[in-house]
């Protein structure tokens, strides 16, 4: 695949995991809101959702696939930790996540399309879908695993054993994708490749990220941050030494910094690491399916949405497959 790089991209028949909310809300804002279905309902994110399916399947060589999605895109264990945690995204209804009028009613099209294609959702209650990531990659011991999002967040969950964990970041779009690998996040933050993911969720508390309400340690950069971790070789290390006079590794400055920060860093890690533990579950099994599990059903809801030839490429990727 163009664009692609990193050790996992001539792997086979990975275990595709795809951050559900991710990729529609890339796809509405990626494709023109003028796609519409006969009745007038947009149906931009739904198109461009099903298209990055068909990329997924040409392209990556899935074997099995799973649309992980959001139980609770703002779980109360997040919130009870971090109260700013997505505060800024909250409808100024009050209720639930502000998300675009024309985007709101595509998420259930998209599902029910995923319903009668045959390909897996997974959710876990009280969870976020990196969770439901994050849980799947902890238990997976047999094939390699390309997680699909353009979120940068899940780097933390990049990985060699038990079995290779990489993530296709999409941010730049499908043309620019990148693979990303232990050996990627090491290079990329200046970070220890032996343990990447957990050095990379370490800088991250550090680091902040006002995108999702985390305001981070003042006057510590993402280099800084980067700096520490490396030094040290983990977030536990640092905070260890905040308090330890004997090591001299770290400045004035950056004790003082963390030592106005320690309310923060008490519970800023239960917000930026994936419950690897969330309580998982499938909707069937995860094996991409040859042919589309219900094609009278998918026929109705591509003429009644007008999907035009997004859903046929999607079945056309997956009858190509099985005759591989």
């Amino acid at each position: 695949m163009s664009g692609v790089s990193g050790k996992l991209s001539t792997v086979s028949s990975p275990l595709v995991l795809m951050d559900a909310a991710s990729l529609y809300f890339r796809s509405f804002y990626a494709l023109p809101e003028s796609m519409t279905a006969p009745d007038g309902t947009p149906v931009n994110a739904v198109r461009g959702f099903v298209d990055t399916i068909a990329k997924i399947v040409n392209d990556r060589g899935a074997g099995r696939l799973v649309a992980c999605l959001d139980a609770d895109w703002r779980p109360e264990f997040r919130v009870s930790a971090l109260p700013s945690y997505k505060a800024h995204r909250v409808a100024a209804s009050g209720d639930g996540e502000e998300v675009p009028d024309a985007l709101t009613p595509q998420v259930p099209i998209i599902l029910d399309v995923l319903d009668a294609v045959g390909i897996a959702t997974a959710e876990a209650a009280g969870y976020e879908a990196d969770d439901v990531i994050g849980a799947l990659v902890a238990r997976e011991a047999r094939d390699v695993v390309e997680v699909v999002t353009g979120d940068r967040d899940l780097f933390q969950l990049v990985r060699t054993e038990p079995t290779p964990v990489g993530v296709l970041y999409l941010g730049r779009g499908w043309a620019k994708a990148e693979l990303v690998g232990p050996a990627e996040v090491a290079a990329k933050y200046a970070l220890p490749e032996a343990d990447a993911g957990r050095a990379y969720a370490g800088m991250a508390v550090l680091r902040g990220d006002p995108s999702d309400g985390l305001p981070g340690v003042a006057g510590i950069g993402e280099k800084t941050a980067a700096k520490l971790i490396t030094e040290f070789g983990s977030l536990e290390a640092v905070l260890a030494a905040v308090h330890d006079g004997r090591d001299r590794k770290l400045t004035t400055k950056a004790r003082n910094a963390l030592i106005a920060a320690q309310d923060y860093l008490a519970v800023a890690p239960t917000v930026v690491d994936v419950a690897v533990d969330a309580p998982v579950v499938l909707d069937r099994d995860d094996a991409l399916p040859a042919a589309p599990a219900d094609p009278d059903r998918l026929a109705e809801l591509t003429r009644r949405w007008g999907l035009g030839s997004s859903v046929p490429r999607l079945v056309t990727a997956l009858e190509r497959r099985a005759s591989r």
